[in-house]
C-alpha cells in the first residue's frame, strides 16, 4: 500500500515545486512559487478567491502545464511523468464531482474503475470507505438526498479508493454551514491519523487552516507571501495575534464563503471560475 509513504526514491518530500508559474495570456496566475511539502504534512495553501491557489493545484494534478518552473509529485514530473504523478495522487475539487443519480455506493464503483482498482478487491475497499466515511448506513440512498457535508465526505472516500500517496483538497469545505463543516474536519483527522496522507488543500477558512495544518503558505497576487507553521506566523505577529492577523496582514481584508447545501454546487463553480 501506498498511503503515505515516499515513492520513486523521494525520501525528502511530497511534494517539491521550483519557479513554479503559469500565465493566462498577460495573466500571471501564479508567479515563481517555490514549495516543499514533507511527506505526512498536511499543508494549506492560503488566499482569496483569486490568489492563484487553485491554479497551483491545477498544475500539481497536470490539469495545467506550468509556463515557467518545475514540480515533482512523490518524486514524478509533473510535465515529464504526468500519468505516474496521476497514479499516486487523489484529488478532491472545488465542484461537485458527486453524481447525483447515482447511490454512493455506484458512485464509489464508478470510480474504483476509473482507478483500476483491482475487481477483487473493490467491494471491500467500498465497504471500508463508507464505514470510514460513516456512510455505511447510507451507501444505498441516491446522492441527490444527501446533505453537503455528506456529499463532500463521499467525495473524499472517492479520492481515496485507489490509497494515493498525496491527496489534494480544493476548498474541502466551501459552501458548507459550521456543523457539517466540522463533520468534515473530524473525517480529514480520521484519514490523517490512520493513513499519514500526506495533504494539500487549499483554502480562506482561517479556523481550517488553523484546525488541520501543520504548515501554511499565504499566496496573494500568485506569489507566496508567508510560509510556516501556523504558530510560527502568529507569533511574528504578537502573542495575542490569531490566523486572521497572520492573513489581513499578509493579504488585506478576509472573505468569507458560508451557505446550505442548496449553495454548494453554485460556491463551489463560482470560486472555481475565479481561480
Amino acid at each position: 500500500m501506498l498511503v503515505g509513504m515516499a515513492v520513486n526514491g523521494s525520501a525528502e518530500a511530497a511534494v517539491t515545486t521550483t519557479g513554479l508559474t503559469r500565465r493566462f495570456g498577460e495573466v500571471t496566475a501564479v508567479d515563481h512559487v517555490d514549495l516543499t511539502v514533507r511527506h505526512g504534512e498536511v499543508f494549506g495553501l492560503l488566499g482569496r478567491n483569486g490568489a492563484g491557489k487553485t491554479t497551483t493545484i491545477k498544475m500539481l494534478i497536470t490539469l495545467l502545464r506550468p509556463t515557467e518552473g518545475t514540480a515533482s509529485i512523490a518524486g514524478y514530473d509533473i510535465v515529464t511523468q504526468p500519468a505516474r504523478v496521476r497514479s499516486v495522487i487523489g484529488y478532491v475539487p472545488q465542484m461537485v464531482s458527486a453524481d447525483p443519480s447515482l447511490t454512493a455506493r455506484e458512485n464509489l464503483t464508478v470510480f474504483a474503475r476509473l482507478h483500476h482498482v483491482p475487481r477483487a478487491e473493490r467491494n471491500a475497499r467500498i465497504d471500508d470507505a463508507l464505514s470510514f466515511m460513516n456512510l455505511d448506513t447510507t451507501g444505498g440512498r441516491l446522492v441527490r438526498d444527501f446533505s453537503g457535508g455528506m456529499i463532500r465526505r463521499l467525495e473524499i472516500a472517492q479520492s481515496m479508493l485507489h490509497r494515493p500517496v498525496v491527496l489534494f483538497l480544493d476548498e474541502p469545505t466551501v459552501g458548507l454551514d459550521p456543523a457539517a463543516r466540522r463533520a468534515v474536519w473530524d473525517e480529514l483527522r480520521r484519514v490523517i491519523s490512520s493513513q499519514g496522507t500526506t495533504m494539500v488543500l487549499t483554502t480562506h477558512d482561517m479556523s481550517e487552516a488553523d484546525e488541520l495544518c501543520d504548515r501554511i503558505a499565504i499566496m496573494h497576487n500568485g506569489r507566496v507571501v508567508a510560509t510556516g507553521t501556523p504558530d510560527e506566523l502568529k507569533a511574528a505577529v504578537g502573542p495575542e495575534a490569531t490566523l486572521d492577523d497572520v492573513f489581513i496582514g499578509s493579504v488585506g481584508e478576509l472573505e468569507e464563503t458560508e451557505g446550505g447545501f442548496g449553495d454548494v454546487a453554485r460556491a463551489r463553480r463560482a470560486i472555481d471560475s475565479r481561480g
